[in-house]
């Protein structure tokens, strides 16, 4: 591993979210860690370290600029950014990690990249060392943890089905906007990515693991209509799933978002479909981007407001169970969370021996769980039979 003076760096402390992590980090980190922030403009940083309450490094790096990445990869043991969308700006920042053997963390929401970094950087990780884990905040930890949270209060060696219910309130950032708004634009380029992933990825001896893409129902457990919802979040948990045998000999998941009443859902799917076939379309693309500025988000008293309740039903070896990962701001609040205590836990805690891009649960698991447990998320058994 790269074995800088830094313990911690967080690229993209300027921006609505990396400021977010910053002033976590500041708070939470153990008083002997030593860390720093980093970006392009050593002005903005040092307008962020005056408003901390703790030292902090400032380190200059620019995404345009790859050796400042290696650079900055080198002289810290966990490298954080929150530089986004990742398929524009991500790919030097894991690059140089792969190559110095630091581990990385981010918050992206983006399928293409995550399978991109696979198939560009994975080899080269496990060579080094290091843990590449992608999708450490809203997107995707309460459903990657919860999935496994779950799964562990289930008998183990038998097949397992588990479904999740996603409920949340909150305002999305530019930021957010921006990477869903090009994702769905680049739905072929993505199916490419994902296709020859496939191909190349070695899948689990003698297990199944596989997604089951459901259809809108009105479900019992939910206590609402849901919605199938193809997110990266599924994606992730299957690939822990994959990973994990305690995910036992067959693990299926299906992946809802929680619409309320018939109505609700007719208007979500005609919705989505409108803005799915304008982000086809480069010029109206390119207007909805301009109504959502990047570096902008929802105010203290919004984000004071915001929530998350994720349920899972699960069934395997004659049990049931019902858990639920819930918290405050989904976006923002509890993402710097997730992504600050993600990358402490590769920093600190001692963890189970993997390298390459690998998913939370399979990195952190049960010691992010603690952590976040301790952090005011919370994890619960509400049922079982």
């Amino acid at each position: 591993m790269a074995d800088g003076p830094y313990d911690v760096a967080l690229l993209g402390a300027t921006g609505f979210t990396g400021a977010l992590t910053a002033d976590y980090l500041a708070r939470q980190l153990p008083p002997e860690a030593s860390w720093a922030i980093a970006g392009r403009s050593r002005q903005r940083l040092e307008a962020v370290r005056t408003g901390l309450d703790r030292e902090v490094g400032v380190l200059e790096a620019d995404v345009g600029d790859p050796a400042s990445l290696r650079a900055l990869a080198e002289q810290t043991r966990v490298l954080i950014t929150t530089v986004g969308p990742y398929l524009k700006y991500g790919e030097p920042a894991v690059a140089a990690c792969a190559e110095t053997g630091t581990d990385y963390v981010d918050l992206t929401g983006e399928p293409e990249f995550v399978d991109l970094m696979w198939l560009r950087y994975h080899e080269r990780a496990r060579e080094t060392g290091a843990r590449l884990v992608h999708s450490c905040g809203f997107d995707s930890i309460p459903y990657d943890l919860g999935a496994l949270f779950t799964v562990q209060q289930l008998p183990e060696g038998v097949p397992i089905a588990l479904e999740g219910f996603v409920r949340a309130g909150g305002k999305p950032s530019g930021g957010t906007v921006h990477s869903a708004i090009n994702a769905m634009g680049r739905l072929r380029e993505g199916a490419r990515v994902a296709k020859e992933r496939k191909r190349r990825e070695p899948r689990p001896d003698g297990r199944i693991v596989r997604g089951v893409r459901g259809l809108p129902h009105r479900d019992e457990v939910a206590g609402a209509w849901v919605v199938p919802f193809p997110t990266i979040d599924p994606q992730t948990v299957l690939r822990s799933g994959r990973a994990l045998d305690r995910y036992g000999p067959e693990f299926t998941y299906s992946h809802y978002l929680v619409a309320g009443s018939l109505p609700m859902v007719a208007g979500l799917i005609g919705g989505v479909t409108t803005v799915l076939g304008l982000a086809q379309i480069p010029q109206a693309r390119k207007l909805m981007l301009t109504r959502f500025p990047a570096g902008a988000g929802p105010s203290p008293q919004q984000r004071a407001k915001s929530w998350f309740k994720v349920t899972f039903s699960g069934r395997g070896g004659g049990k049931s169970i019902v858990t639920q990962v819930s918290g405050g701001d989904p976006g923002y609040e509890e993402t710097s969370k997730m992504l600050a205590e993600s990358a402490m836990s590769l920093a600190f805690d001692d963890l189970p021996k993997t390298a390459g891009q690998v998913t939370p649960a399979v990195a952190m698991g049960n010691a992010l769980i603690d952590r976040l447990t301790s952090a005011g998320i919370e994890f619960q058994v509400k049922g079982q039979g």
